[in-house]
C-alpha cells in the first residue's frame, strides 16, 4: 500500500497533486469475496444421485434372442413402408403390421409389441399424424419413434 505524503516541486504544501496510481486494493477484497463464495457454492453445486442398480450378469446359454422390431417408414412422397421393403396404404396398415411381426417370428397378441416409426424430415405433420392415428385406433399403443441424425 502505498500513499503519497508530500508534494513534489510547485505547489504549495499542502496540495497533494493528482495521483494516477491505480488503488488495487477495493479490486482484490472484491475477488477474495467472490473466491470464497464459489468455494463455498461449488461443493453444492456436484450432487450424487444414490442408484441400486443390480449386479450385471452374462446372459443365460439357451436364452431366446429378442424380437426384431417392426418399423414404419414415412416418406416426404407420403409413401408409407412396413418392415424392409414392403409398400402400403394408411387402409392396409393394419393388416400389414401383423404379416410383417409374423415374418420377424412374432406370435401372440400383435398389439402389445412396440412398433417404431420413422420419417423423413420433409414429411409434414398431417402426414406423420395420420399414421399415427391409425395405428391407436387399431390398438398400437407402444410406438417408439426413431430421430435419425442429419447431417
Amino acid at each position: 500500500m502505498a500513499a503519497k505524503l508530500g508534494g513534489g516541486g510547485g505547489g504549495s504544501k499542502y496540495d497533494l497533486g493528482q495521483n494516477s496510481d491505480i488503488n488495487v486494493t477495493p479490486f482484490v477484497d472484491v475477488m477474495l469475496v467472490l473466491l470464497i463464495i464459489f468455494m463455498v457454492a461449488a461443493p453444492l453445486a456436484t450432487v450424487s444421485i444414490a442408484l441400486d442398480l443390480p449386479p450385471a450378469e452374462p446372459p443365460k446359454p439357451n436364452q431366446p434372442k429378442p424380437k426384431k422390431p417392426v418399423f414404419i417408414s414415412i416418406q416426404e412422397t407420403g409413401a408409407i413402408f412396413v418392415g424392409e421393403a414392403q409398400q402400403t396404404s394408411l387402409a392396409n396398415l393394419p393388416a400389414d403390421i401383423p404379416e410383417a411381426m409374423r415374418k420377424e417370428g412374432v406370435t401372440g397378441n400383435f398389439t402389445e409389441e412396440r412398433v417404431f416409426v420413422r420419417a423423413d424430415p420433409e414429411v409434414t405433420y398431417e402426414q406423420f399424424m395420420a399414421v399415427l392415428n391409425v395405428l391407436q385406433a387399431n390398438g398400437y399403443f407402444k410406438i417408439g419413434l426413431i430421430n435419425e441424425d442429419i447431417e
